[in-house]
């Protein structure tokens, strides 16, 4: 679990128990994050966005606003695992 701040603002970025990664992973994708962080004021209680990154691949976060601000890393989708619907019927 990482604590930081956005605009006076306290989040919390959490990883869901089906993500299992090392310590070194989870601030890599802490660190992945603070480059968007000011779009996360954006993003409403129960929203949901997509960080494609080089080494982990599809990294999929939901935002609560209620009762805290908190992300949760809810899974990691490696790229040999995404399927593009036109890819499939060639």
């Amino acid at each position: 679990m990482f604590r930081f701040t956005i605009e006076g603002v306290e989040w919390i970025l959490r990883f869901s128990p089906q993500v299992s990664i090392e310590d070194a992973e989870k601030q890599a994708i802490f660190m992945s994050l603070q480059q968007i962080v000011t779009r996360l004021t954006k993003f409403s209680h129960g929203s949901a966005f997509i960080l494609f990154t080089k080494n982990f691949g599809a990294i999929i976060f939901e935002i609560e606003r209620i009762p805290s601000f908190i992300i949760t890393v809810s899974n990691i989708i490696s790229e040999e695992n995404w399927y593009n619907k036109e890819s499939l019927f060639k």
